[in-house]
Protein backbone atom coordinates (compact mmCIF):
# COMPACT_ATOMS: atom_id res chain seq x y z
CA UNK A 1 0.00 0.00 0.00
CA UNK A 2 1.68 3.42 -0.81
CA UNK A 3 1.99 5.85 1.85
CA UNK A 4 -0.56 8.64 0.46
CA UNK A 5 -3.04 5.53 0.79
CA UNK A 6 -1.99 4.61 4.24
CA UNK A 7 -1.94 8.32 5.34
CA UNK A 8 -5.66 8.71 3.95
CA UNK A 9 -6.77 5.67 5.79
CA UNK A 10 -5.20 7.34 9.12
CA UNK A 11 -6.95 10.63 8.69
CA UNK A 12 -9.94 8.94 8.10
CA UNK A 13 -9.46 6.99 11.56
CA UNK A 14 -8.20 9.93 13.29
CA UNK A 15 -11.81 11.91 12.63
CA UNK A 16 -13.66 9.19 14.01
CA UNK A 17 -11.51 9.61 17.24
CA UNK A 18 -12.19 13.86 17.00
CA UNK A 19 -16.36 12.62 16.78
CA UNK A 20 -15.92 10.37 19.89
CA UNK A 21 -14.01 13.30 21.76
CA UNK A 22 -16.98 15.70 20.32
CA UNK A 23 -19.57 12.85 21.66
CA UNK A 24 -17.59 12.96 25.23
CA UNK A 25 -18.10 16.65 25.42
CA UNK A 26 -21.64 16.23 25.16
CA UNK A 27 -21.97 13.22 27.34
CA UNK A 28 -20.03 14.92 30.39
CA UNK A 29 -21.56 18.17 29.63
CA UNK A 30 -18.20 20.00 29.16
CA UNK A 31 -19.32 22.12 26.01
CA UNK A 32 -18.68 25.12 27.84
CA UNK A 33 -15.43 24.11 29.50
CA UNK A 34 -14.18 27.50 27.76
CA UNK A 35 -16.89 29.33 28.02
CA UNK A 36 -18.10 31.47 25.10
CA UNK A 37 -15.19 32.21 23.68
CA UNK A 38 -13.38 30.48 20.13
CA UNK A 39 -11.25 29.59 19.29
CA UNK A 40 -9.46 30.41 22.56
CA UNK A 41 -10.28 28.69 25.59
CA UNK A 42 -11.59 31.18 27.94
CA UNK A 43 -9.45 33.78 26.35
CA UNK A 44 -6.71 31.95 26.76
CA UNK A 45 -4.71 29.91 23.99
CA UNK A 46 -3.85 27.37 26.93
CA UNK A 47 -5.97 27.68 29.83
CA UNK A 48 -5.40 25.38 33.07
CA UNK A 49 -6.35 21.78 32.20
CA UNK A 50 -8.91 20.91 35.02
CA UNK A 51 -12.63 19.23 34.82
CA UNK A 52 -14.39 20.16 31.70
CA UNK A 53 -12.11 22.70 30.36
CA UNK A 54 -9.68 19.75 30.23
CA UNK A 55 -12.16 17.96 27.87
CA UNK A 56 -13.56 21.11 26.17
CA UNK A 57 -9.87 22.05 25.49
CA UNK A 58 -8.45 18.37 24.26
CA UNK A 59 -11.10 18.13 21.68
CA UNK A 60 -10.30 21.67 19.80
CA UNK A 61 -7.09 20.90 19.90
CA UNK A 62 -7.83 17.54 18.28
CA UNK A 63 -10.05 19.19 15.76
CA UNK A 64 -8.00 21.50 15.00
CA UNK A 65 -5.11 18.98 13.77
CA UNK A 66 -7.69 17.20 12.42
CA UNK A 67 -8.06 20.02 9.68
CA UNK A 68 -4.11 20.58 9.28
CA UNK A 69 -4.17 16.74 8.78
CA UNK A 70 -6.93 17.15 6.22
CA UNK A 71 -4.98 20.33 4.66
CA UNK A 72 -1.88 18.14 3.96
CA UNK A 73 -3.86 15.61 2.74
CA UNK A 74 -5.43 17.67 0.06
CA UNK A 75 -1.84 19.14 -0.89
CA UNK A 76 -0.52 15.58 -1.19
CA UNK A 77 -3.15 14.50 -3.71
CA UNK A 78 -2.92 16.97 -5.56
CA UNK A 79 0.85 16.57 -5.89
CA UNK A 80 0.49 12.77 -6.68
CA UNK A 81 -2.61 12.52 -8.46
CA UNK A 82 -3.19 13.91 -12.24
CA UNK A 83 -5.60 16.26 -13.43
CA UNK A 84 -9.23 14.72 -13.55
CA UNK A 85 -8.47 11.76 -10.50
CA UNK A 86 -11.58 11.51 -8.49
CA UNK A 87 -9.38 11.60 -5.04
CA UNK A 88 -8.95 15.09 -5.75
CA UNK A 89 -12.93 15.51 -5.57
CA UNK A 90 -12.90 13.59 -2.79
CA UNK A 91 -10.14 15.60 -1.11
CA UNK A 92 -11.33 18.58 -1.80
CA UNK A 93 -15.01 17.66 -0.25
CA UNK A 94 -13.43 17.20 2.77
CA UNK A 95 -11.35 20.40 3.05
CA UNK A 96 -14.93 22.15 2.63
CA UNK A 97 -16.58 19.51 5.14
CA UNK A 98 -13.90 19.80 8.06
CA UNK A 99 -14.20 23.55 7.55
CA UNK A 100 -17.79 23.42 8.11
CA UNK A 101 -17.12 21.45 11.43
CA UNK A 102 -15.00 24.06 12.57
CA UNK A 103 -17.54 26.55 11.76
CA UNK A 104 -20.43 24.86 13.10
CA UNK A 105 -18.92 23.90 16.49
CA UNK A 106 -17.70 27.91 16.82
CA UNK A 107 -21.44 28.70 16.28
CA UNK A 108 -22.64 26.51 18.97
CA UNK A 109 -20.11 27.76 21.62
CA UNK A 110 -20.88 31.43 20.48
CA UNK A 111 -24.49 31.15 20.73
CA UNK A 112 -23.78 28.80 24.11
CA UNK A 113 -25.57 25.99 22.74
CA UNK A 114 -23.82 24.20 25.41
CA UNK A 115 -23.87 22.13 28.46
CA UNK A 116 -27.62 22.65 30.34
CA UNK A 117 -29.06 24.54 27.18
CA UNK A 118 -32.42 22.73 26.54
CA UNK A 119 -33.51 25.22 23.16
CA UNK A 120 -34.55 24.38 20.17
CA UNK A 121 -32.05 25.85 18.59
CA UNK A 122 -29.48 23.51 20.24
CA UNK A 123 -31.75 20.76 19.67
CA UNK A 124 -31.55 21.94 15.47
CA UNK A 125 -27.74 22.41 15.59
CA UNK A 126 -26.67 18.87 16.83
CA UNK A 127 -28.41 17.34 14.06
CA UNK A 128 -27.19 19.44 11.53
CA UNK A 129 -23.65 19.40 12.98
CA UNK A 130 -24.27 15.33 12.92
CA UNK A 131 -24.90 15.35 9.26
CA UNK A 132 -21.84 17.50 8.45
CA UNK A 133 -20.00 14.96 10.13
CA UNK A 134 -21.52 12.25 7.99
CA UNK A 135 -20.33 14.51 5.10
CA UNK A 136 -16.84 14.69 5.73
CA UNK A 137 -16.05 11.26 6.98
CA UNK A 138 -17.66 9.99 3.33
CA UNK A 139 -15.71 12.37 1.90
CA UNK A 140 -12.47 11.08 3.68
CA UNK A 141 -13.71 7.51 3.05
CA UNK A 142 -13.90 8.12 -0.85
CA UNK A 143 -10.82 9.90 -1.06
CA UNK A 144 -9.20 7.07 0.22
CA UNK A 145 -11.31 4.50 -1.61
CA UNK A 146 -9.86 6.39 -4.59
CA UNK A 147 -6.66 6.47 -4.01
CA UNK A 148 -6.63 2.81 -2.90
CA UNK A 149 -7.70 1.83 -6.90
CA UNK A 150 -11.25 2.64 -6.79
CA UNK A 151 -12.22 3.77 -10.00
CA UNK A 152 -15.26 6.80 -10.35
CA UNK A 153 -18.86 6.68 -9.74
CA UNK A 154 -21.25 5.82 -12.54
CA UNK A 155 -24.99 7.42 -11.12
CA UNK A 156 -26.27 7.44 -14.76
CA UNK A 157 -24.98 3.58 -15.69
CA UNK A 158 -27.94 1.84 -13.48
CA UNK A 159 -30.53 4.11 -11.79
CA UNK A 160 -31.59 1.39 -9.79
CA UNK A 161 -29.13 0.86 -7.70
CA UNK A 162 -28.52 4.65 -7.69
CA UNK A 163 -31.56 5.02 -6.39
CA UNK A 164 -31.39 2.12 -3.98
CA UNK A 165 -28.05 3.77 -2.21
CA UNK A 166 -29.16 6.87 -2.19
CA UNK A 167 -32.56 5.78 -0.06
CA UNK A 168 -30.60 3.94 2.03
CA UNK A 169 -27.94 6.76 2.63
CA UNK A 170 -30.62 8.82 3.37
CA UNK A 171 -32.00 6.33 5.84
CA UNK A 172 -28.77 6.57 7.99
CA UNK A 173 -29.06 9.77 7.89
CA UNK A 174 -32.05 10.35 9.32
CA UNK A 175 -31.11 7.54 11.88
CA UNK A 176 -28.29 9.41 12.54
CA UNK A 177 -29.65 12.77 13.43
CA UNK A 178 -32.56 11.23 15.66
CA UNK A 179 -29.98 9.13 17.27
CA UNK A 180 -28.23 12.53 18.28
CA UNK A 181 -31.70 14.00 19.19
CA UNK A 182 -31.74 11.19 21.57
CA UNK A 183 -28.50 11.28 23.13
CA UNK A 184 -29.11 15.07 24.02
CA UNK A 185 -31.85 14.00 25.62
CA UNK A 186 -30.35 11.63 27.56
CA UNK A 187 -27.60 14.01 28.62
CA UNK A 188 -29.89 16.74 29.80
CA UNK A 189 -32.68 14.56 30.73
CA UNK A 190 -31.18 11.69 32.23
CA UNK A 191 -33.71 8.63 33.71
CA UNK A 192 -34.12 8.64 37.34
CA UNK A 193 -34.97 5.24 38.76
CA UNK A 194 -38.18 5.96 40.68
CA UNK A 195 -38.76 9.57 39.33
CA UNK A 196 -42.04 11.21 39.32
CA UNK A 197 -43.01 10.77 35.79
CA UNK A 198 -46.22 12.40 36.03
CA UNK A 199 -44.48 15.77 35.47
CA UNK A 200 -44.54 17.51 32.04
CA UNK A 201 -42.02 16.49 29.67
CA UNK A 202 -39.36 18.26 27.66
CA UNK A 203 -39.81 17.68 23.89
CA UNK A 204 -36.59 16.16 23.50
CA UNK A 205 -37.72 13.54 25.86
CA UNK A 206 -40.77 12.80 23.96
CA UNK A 207 -38.89 12.34 20.81
CA UNK A 208 -36.43 9.85 22.55
CA UNK A 209 -38.69 6.95 21.26
CA UNK A 210 -38.25 8.34 17.51
CA UNK A 211 -34.55 6.79 17.41
CA UNK A 212 -34.93 2.89 18.50
CA UNK A 213 -38.34 2.67 16.34
CA UNK A 214 -36.34 3.98 13.20
CA UNK A 215 -33.69 1.77 13.73
CA UNK A 216 -35.63 -1.15 13.80
CA UNK A 217 -36.88 -0.15 10.77
CA UNK A 218 -34.27 0.87 9.06
CA UNK A 219 -32.76 -2.70 9.94
CA UNK A 220 -35.63 -4.89 9.10
CA UNK A 221 -35.65 -2.73 5.41
CA UNK A 222 -31.81 -3.06 5.31
CA UNK A 223 -32.00 -7.01 5.84
CA UNK A 224 -35.28 -7.51 3.55
CA UNK A 225 -33.37 -5.97 0.66
CA UNK A 226 -30.31 -7.69 1.03
CA UNK A 227 -32.24 -11.62 0.94
CA UNK A 228 -34.00 -10.11 -1.74
CA UNK A 229 -31.08 -8.96 -3.81
CA UNK A 230 -29.61 -11.66 -6.47
CA UNK A 231 -26.01 -13.22 -5.75
CA UNK A 232 -24.36 -12.94 -1.82
CA UNK A 233 -22.75 -9.62 -0.72
CA UNK A 234 -19.10 -9.04 -1.47
CA UNK A 235 -16.80 -6.37 -0.87
CA UNK A 236 -17.60 -3.98 2.19
CA UNK A 237 -21.30 -5.07 1.74
CA UNK A 238 -20.35 -8.23 3.57
CA UNK A 239 -19.49 -6.37 6.55
CA UNK A 240 -23.26 -4.30 6.62
CA UNK A 241 -25.39 -6.97 8.18
CA UNK A 242 -23.09 -7.03 10.87
CA UNK A 243 -22.83 -3.58 11.70
CA UNK A 244 -26.26 -3.26 11.49
CA UNK A 245 -27.09 -6.22 14.79
CA UNK A 246 -24.30 -4.91 16.88
CA UNK A 247 -26.10 -1.59 16.31
CA UNK A 248 -29.08 -3.01 18.10
CA UNK A 249 -27.86 -5.10 20.21
CA UNK A 250 -25.39 -2.59 21.32
CA UNK A 251 -28.47 0.38 21.57
CA UNK A 252 -30.37 -2.23 23.53
CA UNK A 253 -27.55 -2.50 25.81
CA UNK A 254 -27.05 0.98 26.01
CA UNK A 255 -30.68 2.06 27.29
CA UNK A 256 -30.56 -1.11 29.36
CA UNK A 257 -27.16 0.08 31.42
CA UNK A 258 -28.64 4.30 32.20
CA UNK A 259 -26.72 5.10 29.15
CA UNK A 260 -23.47 5.09 30.70
CA UNK A 261 -20.85 7.69 28.79
CA UNK A 262 -18.90 4.82 27.83
CA UNK A 263 -21.73 2.87 26.05
CA UNK A 264 -22.84 6.13 24.20
CA UNK A 265 -18.93 6.03 22.63
CA UNK A 266 -18.82 2.41 21.47
CA UNK A 267 -22.71 2.74 20.10
CA UNK A 268 -21.36 5.83 18.07
CA UNK A 269 -18.29 4.34 17.28
CA UNK A 270 -20.09 1.28 15.45
CA UNK A 271 -22.67 4.61 13.32
CA UNK A 272 -19.21 5.76 12.49
CA UNK A 273 -17.96 2.50 11.27
CA UNK A 274 -21.42 1.07 9.93
CA UNK A 275 -21.31 4.93 7.54
CA UNK A 276 -18.21 4.13 6.72
CA UNK A 277 -18.59 0.84 5.44
CA UNK A 278 -22.15 2.01 3.87
CA UNK A 279 -20.15 4.24 1.80
CA UNK A 280 -17.67 2.01 0.65
CA UNK A 281 -19.69 -0.44 -0.14
CA UNK A 282 -21.30 1.97 -2.55
CA UNK A 283 -18.93 3.22 -3.85
CA UNK A 284 -18.28 -0.41 -4.98
CA UNK A 285 -21.82 -0.69 -6.68
CA UNK A 286 -21.69 2.66 -8.51
CA UNK A 287 -17.83 2.84 -9.99
CA UNK A 288 -17.02 2.98 -13.33
CA UNK A 289 -15.61 -0.31 -15.26
CA UNK A 290 -12.28 -0.18 -16.08
CA UNK A 291 -12.78 0.32 -19.54
CA UNK A 292 -14.94 3.03 -18.86
CA UNK A 293 -12.69 4.25 -17.01
CA UNK A 294 -9.73 4.67 -19.35
CA UNK A 295 -12.07 6.04 -21.98
CA UNK A 296 -13.04 8.76 -19.87
CA UNK A 297 -9.34 9.27 -18.54
CA UNK A 298 -7.29 11.98 -19.82
CA UNK A 299 -4.26 11.41 -21.94
CA UNK A 300 -1.28 11.66 -20.17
Amino acid sequence: MRPIVRYAWFVLGFNVLVILLGALVRATGSGAGCGSSWPTCDGRVIPELEGATAVEFTHRAVSGIALALVAVLVILVWRRTEKGHPARTGAALSLVAIVGEALIGALIVLAEWVAEDASVARAISVPLHLVNTLFLLAALALTAFWLDGGRGLAFRRDRATTLAVALGGLALVLLAASGAITALADTLFPKIPGADLSTESHFLTDLRIVHPVLAVTVAAIGWWASARSSGSLSGWARWLPVLVGLMLITGAVNVTLGVPVWMQLVHLLLADVLWIVYVLSSAEALQLSAATESRLSPSR
